[in-house]
């Protein structure tokens, strides 16, 4: 009840902060503030607070207003003031599924322009492209690329004499060694859903490929054929097995990565987000803890990494579409993206962005990419959002009933159908 009226609250306020910025008879002018609302708060809201100060130092022509929201509450305030006319002209997002969401409901503004003038299609990495262009139009300028793989604690693995496993055998042995040792093998946060999500990714990815799992996110496939039920029996295995901590709903992934911060855990498979955690743990990075990709479970499968990739729309109904259009071109260069992707975690998608900007697993991460074939948004960012909600529902189930799995299953394709038919924001 508590999260409902906090939420009701974030979206009350969220609809009126706008209406009173910007009063009707407000005039177009470049130091008019540009509004940006975004989720990079709480434990996800490293590098925003210096992204913003160093814009508005570097760029006095124009003043950035920046707004962060609680991560969760804003997935729903956000299309509240979207359908209310009263959105901030510049808002973050998530490639993907979710961008097309607003497109299809007419709710952002295409920046085709912003890119033709400013070569921004030369800027940005193949990888960032694929989030940028919807129905034939830019929409999206990216910020950040994320990338989900286990991180580690170097001296847990140490202790237990375990080294990171690259096959599905390894990766059992290997949970079955520090279970032995009295340490949990694995944290799970998955209070806010979306953590557990990655738990059926890489199992589906792992064993029926990115071509079947691209269908299954776009409707065309089952919840209940067998290649996701080959991948919940993997998930489950683990589940069967002990290898969780207890409770895992009970936990945000910030506290999940703190156990394995402090031991009481040995890993997490969680974005790259998990480095903003590094000042709270008290650890550094490569020394005290590392990432390993999701191992192999069918050889024959293809290497796919999967993460989000953040970044910035305008606002079909924005106020200062002009001044936050030059906004944009800003946030597009390398200085703001190495700002910001120093304190979040993330590899710039700005290719010009040094690498001496990155630490040793940032490097690590960069190298590791670079011999990955096929890139996979998470995905609550490759279903559409009202399928999404179901599934994330489903995933939150299934860590509290692992045994009823198939009724699950049944029950999120048949909320399957009937997300698809939602067409109204």
């Amino acid at each position: 009840m508590r999260r409902s009226i906090s939420v009701l609250v974030v979206v009350c306020l969220v609809v009126l902060v706008p209406a009173i910025v910007f009063s009707a008879g407000a005039r177009e002018r470049k130091d008019q503030p540009v509004t940006f609302f975004h989720y990079f708060s709480g434990s996800l809201a490293g590098g925003i607070e210096e992204l913003v100060a160093e814009f508005n130092q570097n760029n006095p022509g124009y003043q950035l207003s920046h707004t962060p929201l609680d991560h969760e509450a804003f997935k729903t305030s956000i299309r509240v003031m979207l359908s209310g006319g009263n959105p901030p002209d510049l808002f973050s997002y998530w490639a993907g599924a979710q961008v097309q969401f607003l497109v299809d409901a007419d709710r952002l503004e295409p920046i085709d322009d912003v890119y033709r003038e400013f070569g921004l299609g030369e800027l940005f990495s193949e990888v960032a492209l694929l989030g940028a262009e919807y129905d034939g139009r830019k929409y999206f300028l990216p910020l950040t690329q994320h990338f989900v793989a286990f991180f580690y604690n170097k001296a847990v693995f140490d202790e237990v004499g375990v080294s990171p496993p690259e096959t599905w055998e390894e990766f059992l042995a290997v949970c079955e060694a520090l279970k032995d040792a009295g340490v949990a093998p694995i944290a799970l946060g998955s209070r806010e859903r979306w953590p557990a999500q990655f738990w059926l990714d890489y199992p589906l990815l792992r064993t029926a490929g990115p071509e079947y799992r691209a269908d299954l996110m776009a409707g065309t496939a089952s919840y209940t054929d067998p290649e996701v039920v080959r991948a919940f029996e993997l998930w489950k295995l683990l589940v069967d097995r002990g290898y969780f901590v207890p409770n895992a709903n009970a936990y945000d992934w910030a506290e999940a990565a703190t156990m394995v911060g402090t031991g009481q855990a040995a890993m997490t498979l969680m974005g790259t987000w998990f480095m903003q955690l590094d000042d709270q743990i008290g650890w550094t990075a490569g020394e005290d803890y590392d990432f390993f990709p999701f191992p192999v479970v069918d050889p024959t499968v293809p290497d796919v990494a999967v993460g989000p990739i953040d970044g910035v729309v305008l606002a079909r109904d924005a106020r200062s579409k002009d001044v936050a259009r030059k906004v944009l071109a800003e946030l597009a260069a390398a200085g703001p993206q190495t700002t910001f992707n120093r304190g979040s975690g993330a590899l710039a998608p700005n290719r010009h962005v040094p690498d001496t900007v990155y630490n040793v697993l940032q490097l690590k991460v960069q190298d590791y990419l670079g011999g990955v074939s096929h890139w996979a948004f998470n995905y609550d960012l490759a279903t559409p959002p009202p399928v999404a909600d179901v599934g994330l529902d489903a995933f939150s189930e299934f860590m509290a009933n692992p045994g009823q799995f198939r009724r699950i299953l049944e029950q999120t394709e048949q909320g399957k159908i009937r997300g698809l038919q939602e067409t109204d924001m």
